[in-house]
C-alpha cells in the first residue's frame, strides 16, 4: 500500500510537472495580441516610431477577412490584401504571439510594392484564429500547407510564395518537404530557428540558467501530453534536406533572441537553391527595418530567380 501511495504521489507529480512545463511555451489561450505592443528591449529604442508608423499604414488597408478549417478541424483566419487582379500571392506567417501587422509592417509593404497580391495569416491559437496551443512549427507546419493548397484552388496557377518571420519562418521552412502545390514557388524565411527543441532550450538557459536542463523533459512530455504533438516531429533542418522549393533566409547578425547561426545551420542542412543574407547590426525581426535597401535588393533578386509566370489551367 505504502509503495502504491508513493507511485501515484509521483505519477500526479511528474503530471503537475509536465503540466506546467506545457503551459510556459506552448498554452496560449488568450490571443490579445496588439500589433503595436513591441519588444521591450533596448534593441528597438531607435526604431519603434518607424516600425509603429509602418503597423497604422497597414492597418488602414482595406482586406478580406478569409477563413479554412485546418487538417484537425482548427478554424484559422486570414486578412488577403488585393493589390492587382492575376498577381503573384505572398502567404505570409508572423512569430511568436506576435501578429501579421507588426511582423509584416515591413515585407508585406515591400510585397505590395512588388505588385503582390498577399494572404496574412493569424497562426493558430493567435489572433481570430482558434486552438490553444502554440507548437512552434510542427502542427504550423500542416496549417502552412492548408493556406497553400486554398490559394492554389482559389487562384489556380498563379505564383506563390511562402514567408514567415520567427516561428512563422520555422513554420514555412518546416512545410518545405511537404506535398506543396505546383503553384508555391518559393520561401523566404526571416530570423528562424533551426529546430523548436533547440530555441526552447536557448531560452531557457537564458531565462533560468542550467536549472532549465532538467525541465526540458516535462516540456517534451508536457508537448505530448496536453498539447498532443511531439516537439521532435520536425524541424526546419530536417526539412530543408528535401525542400521542394528554393529557399531565401534573412537574418539580423545582432539577432539575441534567434542566433543568427541559426540561419547558417539551415543553409548548410538544405540541399536545394538557397541564398543567405545577413544584415549587419540588426536585432531579432527587424531587418527589414534597420536595411530595408538590402533586404528589398535580397527579396527582389530571389523572386525574379524564381518561375513566377502563371500556369494556365488545362
Amino acid at each position: 500500500m505504502t509503495l502504491l501511495i508513493v507511485l501515484t504521489i509521483l505519477v500526479v507529480a511528474v503530471l503537475a510537472v509536465s503540466y506546467a512545463a506545457y503551459c510556459i511555451p506552448f498554452h496560449h489561450p488568450g490571443r490579445t495580441e496588439s500589433p503595436y505592443d513591441l519588444p521591450p528591449e533596448e534593441q528597438y529604442d531607435p526604431y519603434r516610431e518607424k516600425m509603429t508608423e509602418l503597423i497604422r499604414s497597414m492597418d488602414g488597408i482595406p482586406f478580406e477577412g478569409v477563413e479554412l478549417t485546418a487538417f484537425d478541424g482548427t478554424k484559422l483566419f486570414g486578412r488577403y490584401y488585393h493589390v492587382a487582379d492575376g498577381a503573384p500571392l505572398q502567404i505570409q506567417f508572423h512569430g511568436y504571439k506576435s501578429t501579421g501587422q507588426r511582423d509584416f509592417c515591413g515585407g508585406n509593404k515591400l510585397a505590395r510594392e512588388m505588385g503582390m497580391n498577399t494572404l496574412v495569416v493569424d497562426q493558430r491559437a493567435h489572433g481570430k484564429s482558434e486552438g490553444r496551443t502554440i507548437s512552434f512549427g510542427v502542427l504550423e507546419r500542416f496549417d502552412c500547407l492548408s493556406w497553400a493548397r486554398y490559394a492554389a484552388g482559389r487562384w489556380p496557377g498563379r505564383p506563390i510564395t511562402l514567408a514567415g518571420v520567427s516561428m512563422g519562418a520555422a513554420t514555412v521552412l518546416m512545410a518545405s518537404d511537404l506535398d506543396l502545390p505546383a503553384e508555391v514557388k518559393g520561401i523566404i524565411a526571416d530570423c528562424p530557428y533551426s529546430d523548436p527543441g533547440a530555441i526552447i532550450r536557448k531560452v531557457g538557459r537564458d531565462t533560468m540558467g542550467p536549472a532549465s536542463i532538467l525541465l526540458y523533459p516535462f516540456i517534451l512530455l508536457g508537448a505530448r501530453l496536453y498539447g498532443g504533438f511531439s516537439l521532435t516531429a520536425a524541424s526546419p533542418v530536417k526539412a530543408v534536406r528535401n525542400a521542394k522549393v528554393p529557399i531565401l533566409l534573412i537574418h539580423g547578425e545582432d539577432d539575441r533572441f534567434v542566433p543568427c547561426d541559426m540561419s547558417r545551420e539551415i543553409y548548410d542542412a538544405c540541399t536545394g537553391p538557397k541564398t543567405r543574407v545577413t544584415v549587419a547590426d540588426a536585432a531579432h525581426a527587424i531587418s527589414y527595418i534597420l536595411d530595408p535597401e538590402k533586404y528589398e535588393n535580397a527579396v527582389r533578386q530571389f523572386i525574379a530567380s524564381l518561375d513566377m509566370t502563371e500556369k494556365q489551367s488545362v
